[in-house]
């Protein structure tokens, strides 16, 4: 199978020169087993989702690493918890080999508190997400003008490295399988779920969701469900890499600030998909703002991650309704992000941007306001203010080089 390059790879081979361990995280089929595989060919490469290979590893596990001996890539290493506990013991016989085991989980919630419990500085933690677009046009599998039909693609194939490497796969029958298959089998590990047909109905709604302020309230209500059991379905969603929840940014004390987080499904053709979308459709749905910000949510947060460029992702939103998309902020300085589905954005659509801006600039705040950054489909990049600068969908890849 053909290998596309992942800008995560150098953070992994410099974490495995200076860490005895190197967790990778990642929802299913984002790529993670390829990547290792690829930059460690040499080393012996156990999944641990096999569940006879799993049992060993969890009832003698003295035997396993005796039978396996490191430098080791341990896949999936989730369904054995208590795999953790002699890690560490493998560690400690020498706490300078450095890269002595790669280990990946899709259930990075559990996987953080094994991983701390047991190997707390020993470890270097990274997390993989899918394709971005800047990977794929490296790859030359995308131009770098992308085009509106070319966008339809990158909506309803997403992230997955499956369904781009194989242009010819069908993306809803790829999708379909990825549900009834690795998500409800680890959503099953992970919580006795007694009908998974209530959770699909769940995941679902979090898809029309995306974009919006989360009202648990509400989402229980229309599955059919409790407070309690939409929170804790929330977290295994979470758990899996399938949803992010984007809480407020509380630096201005001059403001009424909401408190709820914003829900946003990890990738856009998940969010298509399970919403109900057809190819033919997209552009006119009355939701494509809400794709259109789900995507770029997710290109952003990739490139901030795999380029370890540093910051925090927050969203700005007060009593008075004004909103600002993301808010990215390094130390004390911020840079505001609007994205908006449009060809001619005009500087009414950056109004909520300049208003924060100034009202920060005022209240002589120790933030600083760096940037501020409209996303939209407009042709060439170009400025509607000194402090606004218009970027196109073409440089949706280049976002964070204005920062």
């Amino acid at each position: 199978m053909p290998f596309i390059e992942r800008t995560l790879t150098g953070q992994i081979l410099q974490a495995s020169k200076h860490f005895p361990v190197v967790v990778l995280t990642g929802a299913r089929q984002v790529g993670k087993t390829t990547l290792l595989t690829h930059l460690f060919p040499e080393r012996h490469y156990i999944t641990l989702d096999r569940p006879s290979i799993a049992e060993q590893a969890e009832t003698d596990p003295a035997f396993f690493f005796r039978n396996h001996p490191p430098p080791l890539v341990l896949d999936e290493i989730q369904y054995t918890p208590s795999l953790f506990r002699h890690l560490k013991i493998e560690v400690d016989q020498d706490r300078l080999a450095y890269g002595k085991f790669i280990v990946t989980g899709s259930q990075k919630f559990s996987l953080m508190r094994e991983v701390q419990e047991s190997l707390a500085g020993r470890v270097a933690i990274l997390q993989l997400e899918g394709l971005s677009i800047r990977e794929l046009v490296a790859a030359k599998i995308l131009p770098t003008a992308l085009d509106l039909d070319l966008l339809v693609r990158i909506f309803t194939r997403g992230g997955f490295p499956e369904l781009w490497i194989d242009p010819d796969k069908p993306h809803r029958l790829f999708l379909d399988s990825y549900i009834a298959t690795y998500l409800e089998r680890d959503v099953r590990q992970v919580l006795a779920v007694g009908n998974l047909r209530d959770f699909e109905r769940f995941l679902r709604a979090c898809a029309l969701r995306s974009g919006q302020l989360l009202n648990k309230s509400d989402l229980a209500r229309d599955v059919g469900i409790s407070v309690p059991t939409a929170t804790e379905w929330l977290s295994v969603l979470e758990t899996l890499g399938q949803i992010v929840l984007l809480e407020p940014w509380f630096g201005n004390p001059s403001k009424r600030l909401v408190k709820s987080p914003k829900l946003y499904m990890c990738d856009p053709a998940m969010m298509i998909h399970l919403s109900g979308h057809q190819d033919t459709n997209l552009l006119t749905s009355p939701f494509i703002g809400a794709f259109w910000e789900t995507l770029v949510f997710a290109e952003l947060r990739k490139q901030l991650s795999a380029e370890d460029i540093g910051g925090k992702w927050w969203f700005y939103r007060d009593q008075e309704q004004t909103e600002i998309d993301f808010v990215l902020e390094q130390g004390t300085d911020l840079t505001f992000f609007e994205c908006k589905w449009s060809d001619q954005p005009k500087v009414s659509d950056a109004k909520n941007m300049e208003k924060i801006s100034n009202s920060l600039e005022k209240s002589q705040h120790i933030y600083r306001v760096k940037k501020q950054v409209l996303l939209s489909r407009a042709q060439e990049p170009f400025r509607l203010s000194p402090q606004l600068e218009v970027r196109p969908l073409s440089a949706v890849l280049q976002a964070l080089e204005v920062v």
